[in-house]
């Protein structure tokens, strides 16, 4: 029997990490074989993470350049993709999340008739502007795909309440997969400690900060620095490690603001590996992030969302992530809290991860075989 081709497509690192073990559970399949695509939307941050997941792209698109729009991203993903699908002719197309990537490859396979698979499918936050494009890039998969994975029962409730009701499946989310591995894996020989900046873990209680996404740019993230230096100098025994996005809109708002502060450690953008070992050996996270709302509480860390909603609200359901906004104040007071409060601090850290158990990417696979058999 010829097996089916599933064409993995991916362009960011957090689509690449999460879609890593996905690409392995189809390699294992008697049914299925992956072809593997990297659009390479963000070029720098994927390089590594291939080496670490033991990825080879069957295809390198290239896509990435200095200073692009999302308009000419989107045509660029859209007409690549569409040429690759004709010379390919895969049974199937695998995205996940809520790229650019995801929504052009999405839309080129349906030019195509090939069906697609989104994985992480059902995330809502019902602002179409926040966080921006990724909301409306996430809802318009969800009307193109044929098979939709969802994380959390509530992802399929918001599919349900948008019509889409016929196979959708309930998998769990593949970065904690992701993160299971990569944990059991990690050992402090692996880390080069230069990377976090004089950052120590065991002398401080040290803050992990990420922040970059569009909504944020300008006020609110210069709120966030302001925040963050009040926050150090409130607490002597705190560092705060910021590993920064390189695009110079964020780097503008931050660095003046953390320059000559011996506690506010700026870093350049950390892999995935030292990431995760930072995450297991911080005190807690701040971010507006999506995925390390997920990862986080996996390692038992409490996680501060610089947001004002959120499409990932089982973690806060559950306890293990609060929505604290960008305001200063807001800030300083829900840090503080888990700096004063060990009972605080507990409540968060020894919440249920509501995101999975590390079997979704088996789960994802049954469902595709499944899926091919049904059609015969």
């Amino acid at each position: 029997m010829m097996k089916k081709r599933v064409m993995c497509v991916f362009g960011t690192r957090p689509e690449l990490v999460k879609l890593a073990p996905v690409v392995h559970a189809v390699a294992k399949s008697e049914l299925l074989e992956p072809i593997v695509v990297l659009t390479a939307q963000h070029r720098e941050m994927v390089d590594q993470m291939l080496v670490w997941f033991d990825i080879k792209p069957d295809h390198d698109l290239d896509l990435m350049r200095h200073g692009q729009t999302l308009s000419e991203l989107t045509a660029r993903v859209l007409t690549s993709m569409d040429k690759l699908l004709a010379e390919a002719r895969p049974d199937l197309v695998l995205v996940q999340g809520d790229t650019v990537t995801v929504m052009a490859t999405a839309l080129a396979a349906f030019y195509h008739k090939v069906p697609v698979g989104h994985v992480e499918a059902g995330l809502r936050t019902n602002d179409r502007y926040n966080p921006f494009p990724e909301e409306m890039s996430r809802r318009q998969t969800g009307k193109l795909a044929s098979m939709h994975f969802a994380p959390t029962s509530l992802a399929v409730e918001n599919l349900r309440k948008e019509g889409i009701v016929d196979d959708v499946y309930l998998t769990g989310n593949t970065v904690i997969d992701a993160l299971m591995d990569t944990a059991s894996r990690l050992d402090q020989s692996m880390v080069d400690k230069s990377l976090f900046g004089g950052a120590d873990f065991e002398k401080y209680k040290v803050l992990l900060v990420t922040a970059h996404r569009r909504e944020n740019w300008g006020d609110n993230m210069s709120s966030i620095a302001l925040a963050l230096r009040q926050i150090a100098d409130q607490y002597p025994d705190t560092q705060i490690l910021y590993p920064i996005h390189k695009n110079p809109v964020v780097r503008e708002s931050i660095e003046p603001v953390f320059e000559g502060h011996p506690r506010l450690i700026r870093v350049e953008p950390l892999d995935y590996v030292p990431f995760v070992y930072a995450m297991q050996r911080c005190h807690f996270v701040l971010t507006d992030s999506g995925g390390i709302q997920e990862e986080a509480p996996s390692l038992g860390k409490p996680v501060l969302v610089l947001r004002t909603n959120t499409e990932r609200p089982e973690a806060v359901a559950a306890g293990a992530a609060k929505l604290i906004g960008t305001e200063k104040e807001g800030i300083v007071e829900a840090a503080s809290c888990l700096l004063d409060s060990q009972e605080a601090y507990d409540k968060m850290a020894f919440a249920v991860n509501p995101f999975g158990d590390g079997q979704a990417s088996k789960k994802i696979v049954d469902a595709i075989e499944a899926f091919f058999c049904l059609k015969k």
